[in-house]
């Protein structure tokens, strides 16, 4: 397969969603069964079409593969111009993935406004894919704000309690970064006219520039109050935990596997290589909040009494994780941090489906009104567990693999940055084991308990392909580590010649050699 495509591709993949949310509209309100089995059937058709991004992407071919560009607004330069690295193509794989999962996960759970939940799911899917495949940075300015349109309504119209004060809150977080973040892009834009005499906004041109440092230092000021927030990153996470816990569960699941890699994947695609003398500037600013973030994720998770909270401040922590890994600026931690972005979003979405299942048996998230339920839902406990296991990152599972490359990268940076890491995951060992002795082990006390029916096959459905994501990868990482080998061998051409010690140089060709 060639690095521009002779078949729309990235479009189909793209649209397909879209043409779904548009068929939605054209279907009688009352005909819930009906709007169901379309929604379902768009997301798995959505899946499908994206499977070729893993067959026919080429590890060692050009850097941009699947392009397509269109003239889109000659007059500013800007083009529909879309393609993927590898690192953007797991991306997509995994949200056309997850998407299909939260739809299939809401079959009985959403009794109300049945049409336009389908409807926002699947415009939500078209932002999320956007932002992934756009390789033009107005046009990936437009998917980031497409998404928070369907998020927004998700969580004030079919959350729980507090949902309208949840998405107000969500919504004016991320439009104030995005704000922000649309200045930096434009600052990147007129310097490029300046330097080079052509108005675009093509990203790839970007990555050639060499930026004055001062333009650069507030430049990367700007992006990251975008991206940060997405992230979320210490201070800028409060918004997370209200918007996981209000938020239906395919809300939440989707919120976790994939919106929050938005803000990684922005740090990847515009603040690293875009402005590499600025990042090393950021280094120990940029450290310290994701060490902060690690210790207060865990430890505030560790004092949650309502179980879905528990698992959203688990996420302040990992991404602490993943961003520490990222700016080490090593390549072995980078590419620990890209796997480990992956990884989170196969784990933690599992463990929202796993909470979401037992609120719609019983209506409450309170740890304490829990107990016992392996004894009678064995099968529930059992996916539980190996999710659990994912998540705190136990040898022969998809999380260890993140997590020991971003040590290693780390490591050979700052011994203290790994220490304070590792005490990290010892505390994610603690309140995951925790909530899972309390809600599984013990008597069934409470007698509304003793009754709740096992997982059906639908919902066994739902976590088939994450249990075998999480033991494949925790098995077998190679083919995922091959296929960002180049997104990595990019920004570290960037950033390594004025930071990483040659040293640490091991690459990700030197892991698969040795078998990691």
């Amino acid at each position: 397969m060639s690095n521009t495509a002779e078949f729309p591709l990235l479009s189909l993949i793209l649209f397909t969603p879209l043409v779904g949310a548009i068929v939605l509209l054209f279907v009688r309100r009352q005909s819930t069964d009906m709007i169901r089995w379309i929604a379902n059937v768009v997301a798995g058709i959505g899946f499908f079409v994206s499977l070729p991004l893993w067959f026919w992407y080429e590890p060692r071919g050009t850097q941009w593969q699947f392009i397509e560009r269109l003239p889109w607004i000659p007059s500013i330069g800007a083009d529909y111009f879309l393609g993927v690295d590898g690192f953007s193509a797991l991306l997509v794989l995994l949200t056309t993935m997850m998407g299909s999962i939260a739809i299939l996960s809401s079959w009985t759970a959403i009794t109300e406004r049945v049409k336009e939940y389908y409807v926002f799911l699947l415009l939500l899917q078209t932002g999320m894919i956007g932002a992934f495949v756009a390789l033009d940075s107005l046009l990936f300015f437009l998917f980031w704000e497409v998404m928070l349109v369907p998020m927004y309504f998700l969580i004030g119209i079919w959350g729980s309690d507090r949902r309208l004060y949840s998405a107000i809150k969500f919504f004016l977080f991320t439009l104030v970064g995005s704000v922000v973040m649309l200045l930096g892009i434009l600052a990147i834009y007129f310097e490029h006219q300046a330097v080079t005499g052509v108005y675009s906004f093509d990203i790839t041109r970007f990555h050639e520039l060499s930026l004055p440092v001062d333009l650069q230092w507030w430049v990367f000021l700007a992006l990251f109050l975008g991206f940060a927030v997405k992230v979320p990153m210490f201070p800028f996470h409060t918004w997370l935990p209200d918007a996981h816990t209000d938020a239906p569960t395919a809300g939440s699941v989707i919120l976790a596997a994939v919106l929050l890699k938005m803000g990684t994947y922005g740090f990847i695609r515009f603040s690293l290589p875009i402005l590499p003398e600025a990042t090393v500037e950021f280094v120990p600013m940029i450290i310290s909040l994701s060490i902060i973030g690690i210790i207060y994720g865990a430890l505030v998770a560790l004092a949650q009494r309502d179980w879905k909270r528990l698992v959203a401040y688990s996420s302040v922590s990992h991404m602490g994780l993943v961003m520490l890994g990222m700016f080490a600026l090593t390549p072995v931690g980078i590419t620990g941090s890209l796997i480990q972005q992956f990884n989170h979003g196969i784990s933690t979405g599992a463990l929202f489906l796993i909470v979401g299942i037992v609120y719609e048996r019983r209506h409450t998230r309170e740890i304490s009104e829990y107990g016992g339920l392996s004894k009678v839902m064995p099968v529930y406990a059992v996916i539980f567990l190996i999710m659990t296991l994912s998540s705190i990152g136990l040898p022969t599972l998809n999380g260890f693999i993140g997590e020991i490359l971003i040590l290693q990268g780390v490591f050979v940076v700052n011994k203290m940055w790994a220490a304070v890491a590792a005490s990290g995951i010892v505390l994610g060992a603690a309140y995951m084991l925790w909530l899972y002795q309390r809600t599984m082990f013990g008597n069934v006390d409470n007698p509304k308990n003793e009754s709740l029916p096992d997982l059906n096959m639908r919902e066994v459905a739902t976590f088939v392909p994450l249990l075998v994501l999480a033991v494949w990868i925790g098995l077998y990482p190679a083919p995922f580590l091959r296929r960002l080998e180049s997104s990595v061998t990019h920004v570290m051409s960037r950033v390594n010649s004025v930071y990483a010690p040659r040293n640490v140089e091991v690459g990700v060709s030197g892991l698969l050699m040795r078998g990691q």
